[in-house]
């Protein structure tokens, strides 16, 4: 395969983890930590996506286009990063107290920060008509898909929150929810990407960077 097709199935497994990690039904299934496991193998798939991403967009860094397309993968990695150790800790947390059935993960502030700059960025370069997506050419749909995502992950660390003085969370349905929804955008980004027709040919006028698709070569 591509190194865009790599890509592109690391995001999908990876989103495919977030999709159905918050579900009540399966934390019940598997147990929380077979669950928390899963938010982390996901984190991991992101990263490995994330930094394929990156390298993809290196070498078109010269033009606004690219630089676009790199400064949004090189910030969403980041991000990846922060739910690498988030994940991680959840996973310890799992494996250290077996009575643990609350929320076992939810996006951090920092990773969601990272994913909501790098999805401002790629759409901010997208092409538009004010702030209506251009359409009329494959994957035109993938930045605003993507950014609708970063903002359910940004929403989903809010509801997540602990509140110290009771030790409760604010919401956590809309935790698990959110968390899910953002991962069904990234996940549509990346078979986006699996499926282009276009897949190892340049465009006139690509799309920046969403999960699934660097910003400057079609995935």
């Amino acid at each position: 395969m591509t190194l865009e097709r790599w890509m592109a199935t690391l995001f999908a497994l990876g989103s495919a983890c977030f999709l159905v990690g918050p579900f009540p039904g399966y934390v019940q299934l598997v147990g929380a930590t077979a669950d928390a496991a899963t938010f982390f193998v996901g984190s991991i798939l992101f990263t490995l996506g994330g930094a394929l991403q990156t390298r993809l967009a290196i070498p078109h860094r010269h033009d606004a286009a690219g630089r676009a397309a790199l400064w949004a993968a090189a910030i969403q990695s980041a991000g990846t990063l922060f739910f690498n150790v988030s994940t991680f800790r959840a996973l310890h947390t799992a494996l250290s107290a077996p009575s643990y059935n609350r929320l076992v993960w939810r996006p951090d502030a920092l990773g969601s920060i990272c994913f909501l700059v790098s999805g401002l960025i790629a759409y901010g370069a997208s092409p538009r008509r004010g702030w209506r997506p251009v359409q009329g050419f494959a994957g035109w749909w993938q930045p605003a898909v993507n950014l609708a995502g970063c903002v359910f992950f940004g929403i989903s660390a809010v509801a997540g929150y602990v509140v110290p003085s009771k030790g409760s969370m604010i919401d956590l349905a809309a935790a698990n929810w959110n968390t899910a929804l953002g991962a069904v955008c990234f996940l549509a980004c990346a078979l986006g990407g699996l499926t282009s027709k276009t897949n190892g040919r340049r465009r006139a006028s690509p799309p920046p960077p969403s999960p699934g698709r660097p910003g400057v070569t079609s995935a």
